[in-house]
C-alpha cells in the first residue's frame, strides 16, 4: 500500500490575482455604466451598471473561499478545508440565479405592461458604453475560465460565468438601447427575458457542480477509464481489482487494488504500487491523495 498527498502552493497565488484584476475592472466599468446611463438616460444601462457592481461583492466571495480552501489540515479537519470553496460557488451560483430571475421579472412585467412608448430615448452615450461593457466583460470571461480550468477551480469558475452573465445583460442593454432609437422599445424587454434564463441555466449548472462536489462524487467516466488504463500501463501490474474516485472540492482522491504476481517480495510489490501511484499523481496534477493497495494474483 503507498500514499503520498501534495498541494500545489501556486494555486492561491494565481486565484487571488484573478480575483483582483476582476475587482479593478468592474469597480471601474460599473463607474462608466452608471455615468452613461444617468447622461444618455437609460434605464437599461443604469440596471447594468448595478449588475457589474454585484460582480464586486461575488469577486469578495470567491477569494475568501479560495482562502479558505488553501488553509493547512489540522487536527480537526485532517483532509482540509477544501469543500469550502464549493460553499462559495453554491453562494454564486445563489447570486446568479437571484440575478437572473430579476431580470425575467422586470422584463416580464414591462412587457405585459404595455406602456413601451414611456421610456426616455436613450442617448448614443448609453450605446457605446453597452458595446464597451460587452467587450470587456467577455474579455474577462474568458480570462477567469482559463484560469478556473488551470486550477480545477469551481469559485473561479462561477465568477467567470457571471461575467459572461454581465456581457449578456450588456448585450441585452445594447438591444434595447439600440431598437428604442429606432422606435421598437418592447425588443428591450424580449432581450432581457431571454438573457434572464441564459443566467438561471448558468446558475443551475454551477450548483450542481458545486453540490456534486459536496458530497463526494465520483469524477467523470471518461476519467476514471483514463486513470484505470493509466495503471494497467505500469509494469508489474496484471489487473485493477477495484478503483474509486471522488472529488473533494476541487481536488481529485484515488483509492485503488491492484494485483500483481504473488510470488514477488514485499519490496517488489511496493515498488509497482509506487510507480502506478507516481503516474497517476503526474498525469492528474488535481490528484492529491492516491492510496494503492496490492492483491496477490489469482
Amino acid at each position: 500500500m503507498y500514499e503520498k498527498k501534495s498541494v500545489k502552493g501556486s494555486t492561491k497565488n494565481l486565484a487571488i490575482h484573478v480575483s483582483v484584476v476582476s475587482i479593478i475592472v468592474n469597480v471601474i466599468l460599473s463607474a462608466a455604466k452608471l455615468l452613461a446611463g444617468i447622461l444618455g438616460k437609460s434605464s437599461a444601462m443604469v440596471s447594468d451598471a448595478i449588475h457589474s457592481a454585484s460582480d464586486v461583492f461575488s469577486t469578495f466571495v470567491v477569494i475568501a473561499g479560495v482562502k479558505m480552501s488553501e488553509k493547512k489540515a489540522d487536527k480537526g479537519h485532517p483532509y482540509g478545508h477544501e469543500r469550502l470553496e464549493c460553499v462559495a460557488s453554491i453562494i454564486l451560483a445563489v447570486l446568479l440565479g437571484i440575478v437572473g430571475v430579476g431580470i425575467g421579472v422586470s422584463g416580464m412585467g414591462k412587457i405585459l405592461s404595455g406602456n413601451y412608448q414611456t421610456l426616455e430615448i436613450p442617448g448614443l452615450i448609453s450605446l457605446i458604453a453597452a458595446v464597451v461593457s460587452i467587450a470587456v466583460k467577455e474579455w474577462m470571461f474568458w480570462y477567469t475560465r482559463a484560469a478556473a480550468k488551470k486550477l480545477n477551480s469551481g469559485a473561479l469558475m462561477a465568477d467567470a460565468w457571471h461575467h459572461r452573465s454581465d456581457a449578456l445583460s450588456s448585450v441585452g442593454s445594447f438591444a434595447g438601447i439600440l431598437f428604442a432609437r429606432i422606435g421598437f422599445p418592447v425588443m428591450d424587454f424580449i432581450a432581457s427575458v431571454i438573457i434572464s434564463l441564459c443566467i438561471i441555466k448558468a446558475a443551475y449548472d454551477i450548483f450542481k457542480d458545486g453540490i456534486n462536489k459536496m458530497v463526494d462524487h465520483s469524477c467523470d467516466s471518461e476519467t476514471q477509464e483514463a486513470i484505470l488504463n493509466s495503471a494497467l500501463n505500469v509494469q508489474g501490474v496484471i489487473d485493477v481489482d477495484d478503483l474509486k474516485t471522488r472529488l473533494f472540492g476541487s481536488k481529485l482522491y484515488v483509492d485503488m487494488e491492484i494485483s500483481a504476481d504473488a510470488n514477488l517480495s514485499l519490496k517488489a510489490s511496493h515498488e509497482i504500487a509506487e510507480r502506478v501511484h507516481s503516474v497517476i499523481e503526474e498525469k492528474y496534477p488535481e490528484c492529491i491523495h492516491c492510496m494503492v493497495h496490492v492483491n496477490p494474483a489469482e
